[in-house]
């Protein structure tokens, strides 16, 4: 299991949102409150900044170490601001087959691609669809996967369902490509006997639009009889919660959203909330997804079902 965010509203200070909360995404890698495992598998983020040189380009900062310890990127974290911000720790279950190194750390975004992801969950017996993936995703993204990753592979296929990957799509069309992503993810599965329990849980952004996918593909079938024997990650529909308003910073001892979702200022989603109270969180619903966008400066969103 990973932990992930992405933010999309007015300017936020990076240390607001990796390093000063208590519950925050670094501090979540190695002592979470909701699911038990670490992340210990690197960190990557990108962030838009619209007074930056080429707004419309992210900065990115990826690193197979520990954020707890990089220094660097608490530097980093306490000057940058930006308007659009996806964080991501990465947790993988240690064994000689996994690697660990920059190329697998999310998130994800292709040369020239308008639309980054990060992914938490696993992809069951992957590796016997990729032959099948490679004809559904375009040869000029198989091209550019470069890790060993399952996500990867998710992302290239994301990228192709898009009406053209290198320019940012509308809202309505990204919907439907994850959608579509989600439906051939199934079809393959199943084409190939595979029936495990598989969490997908997406997030997604192009810099001025961000989308929280929550899904499980045959959520309850484990790779064991014995239940017991797993880890708890395995046995609960992986969270996602997202919460809205307008002034989120310090207030009352808690780092939380204040202000409802009237007229809101900002939309953030992630794998757990980033402070021990979540009465200002939402959780996302299982099999289906939050949807936000900027109408000007003002984020709007909308709460879709999955197609199943």
């Amino acid at each position: 299991m990973c932990r992930a965010l992405i933010y999309l509203g007015e300017p936020v200070l990076i240390d607001d949102l990796l390093f000063k909360p208590d519950s925050s995404l670094v501090n979540q890698a190695y002592m979470p409150k909701m699911l038990h495992m670490l992340n210990l598998a690197g960190f990557g983020m990108m962030a838009w900044d619209a007074r930056s040189h080429e707004p419309s380009e992210p900065w990115r900062y990826r690193s197979p170490s520990l954020p707890i310890f990089d220094g660097n990127l608490k530097s980093l974290a306490t000057k940058a601001r930006a308007e659009c911000v996806i964080a991501h720790v990465r947790g993988v279950a240690y064994s000689t087959s996994v690697h660990v190194s920059e190329q697998n750390t999310h998130p994800f975004r292709f040369t020239g691609a308008a639309v980054a992801m990060a992914h938490n969950g696993d992809i069951y017996r992957i590796g016997e669809m990729k032959g099948a993936l490679v004809e559904r995703i375009k040869p000029e993204l198989v091209a550019q996967i470069a890790g060993s990753t399952d996500s990867e592979w998710v992302y290239a296929l994301l990228l192709s369902q898009l009406p053209d990957w290198r320019v940012e799509p509308d809202g309505d069309a990204l919907v439907a490509a994850v959608q579509a992503t989600v439906d051939i993810l199934a079809e393959l599965r199943a084409a190939h006997g595979i029936s495990i329990s598989s969490s997908c849980n997406l997030f997604i952004t192009t810099g001025r639009q961000i989308l929280g996918l929550r899904h499980c593909f045959d959520f309850g079938r484990y790779r064991t009889g014995h239940p017991d024997q797993l880890h708890e990650a395995n046995l609960n529909f992986l969270s996602m919660w997202f919460t809205t308003g307008r002034d989120y910073g310090l207030h009352d001892g808690e780092w939380q959203m204040l202000g409802g979702d009237e007229s809101p200022r900002a939309i953030m989603i992630a794998s757990e909330p980033l402070s021990s109270n979540s009465a200002a969180w939402l959780p996302v619903p299982e099999y289906g997804m939050v949807h936000a966008w900027l109408e000007g400066e003002t984020p709007r969103f909308r709460v879709l079902p999955l197609q199943l």
